[in-house]
């Protein structure tokens, strides 16, 4: 179905606006039913929901609220976590816990760091309680849900996202907003990953608060039946949101796409380098000073001053010590992705329903020998959260 431009009403799909509605003229406000069906849960709680193992924030202590845990790739300062989040808790329905990476880590994968100490520190965010970590999308889901950083154990719901930039197709192997969703699944607690399909020149910020109010009613309708224990099981969903998402013409169910964009390794001339550079001598350093630039920024300066600090004095100590070795042939490469288009045709694939301006919304599973039914139960839950959708 399609929608008018020009308001975030007019992009929520009809059949929903009118689900929507029939809530609020019902006896009990979907706001009371959540809390009652949050608080039946904690006193008896189900099996198949891990709701059983959420605990309380720092509000009222006779109420328990379902507990929400989001991840994303774009790290702490990304615009998308900073609407999302906002709206979590402007709702006043959830207990928002944020565990996001310190710097961005979009195409970090399903990478854990091990052997090396990761670092957590406490983030400013209004009502939510907050981390950010030196490490992976993963490393964040792993840690959160471990009971090691926070004092829950298990979350109603993981939510990766909002990320900048699209995940189809086999972007999904590299992406790390897609890994922060699937660890979580790992991990047993239903998850979603969004993605925002930013576009150079075309995309703003403000797009992301759009996106938010977009699926907003999903995240809602997950929850509620995460609660309910109607939530597609053994699977994850990958939602992808147009680039004018005030335009999108609803919510279609997908199947992940063989598109890929092809890795171009460009040389870089050897006069970028000099001899005794650190980036020549020490690999892994360039992320250091990566970070030490973004830190170098007025928000970040006065926040990580000491972090600064030990990083440049690591890396003086290195260049001080190394050695050149005129034996060895040191070559330089910079990685570009060229979009490759595909020849499919089938419109139920993630990036051609994206291109035809629909949220595309993709079962991801962990094993391929359940794809059928894992499809077809997220097919149903979903007509039946968006009545009308295709």
């Amino acid at each position: 179905m399609t929608t008018s431009s020009g308001s975030v009403n007019n992009a929520i799909p009809s059949g929903l606006q009118e689900m929507l509605l029939n809530r609020k003229r019902t006896e009990q406000p979907e706001e009371e039913e959540l809390n009652n069906n949050a608080q039946t849960s904690i006193s008896s709680p189900q099996p198949s929901s891990p709701a059983g193992d959420a605990v309380a924030g720092d509000g009222d202590s006779s109420i328990s609220k379902p507990v929400v845990l989001v991840t994303n790739s774009d790290g702490i300062e990304s615009p998308g976590l900073t609407f999302l989040v906002q709206a979590l808790v402007r709702l006043g329905l959830y207990d928002v816990h944020v565990c996001v990476p310190q710097s961005d880590k979009s195409v970090s994968g399903h990478s854990l760091t091990i052997g090396e100490t990761v670092e957590a520190s406490s983030a400013l965010i209004d009502g939510a309680t907050a981390f950010e970590v030196s490490g992976t999308p993963v490393d964040c889901i792993s840690l959160a849900l471990s009971g090691a950083l926070f004092s829950l154990s298990k979350p109603m719901l993981v939510i990766s996202g909002i990320n900048r930039g699209s995940s189809c197709g086999h972007l999904k192997f590299y992406s790390g907003v897609v890994a922060g969703a699937r660890e979580a699944l790992l991990c047993g607690v239903p998850s979603l990953s969004i993605s925002l399909n930013w576009k150079k020149d075309e995309s703003q910020e403000t797009d992301f608060k759009d996106a938010v109010e977009l699926c907003l009613p999903l995240i809602k309708a997950a929850i509620r039946d995460v609660l309910q224990g109607t939530f597609p099981k053994s699977c994850f969903l990958g939602l992808e949101i147009p680039t004018s998402p005030l335009s999108s013409k609803g919510f279609k169910l997908t199947k992940q796409s063989m598109w890929r964009s092809t890795p171009n390794w460009q040389a870089v001339s050897t006069s970028r380098y000099p001899p005794g550079h650190f980036l020549a001598s020490k690999q892994g350093f360039g992320l250091q000073f990566a970070q030490i630039g973004r830190d170098a920024s007025a928000a970040g300066a006065a926040r990580r001053l000491t972090t600064q600090k030990k990083n440049l004095e690591i890396v003086e100590s290195i260049g001080a010590a190394g050695k050149p070795d005129s034996n060895r042939v040191k070559k330089y490469f910079r990685l570009e992705f060229l979009d490759k288009q595909q020849e499919d045709i089938d419109d139920d694939l993630d990036y051609r329903a994206l291109e035809s301006g629909y949220v595309a919304v993709t079962p991801l599973f962990l094993s391929p020998h359940t794809e059928t039914d894992i499809q077809m139960a997220a097919s149903d839950w979903l007509s039946s959260v968006l009545p009308g959708e295709q």
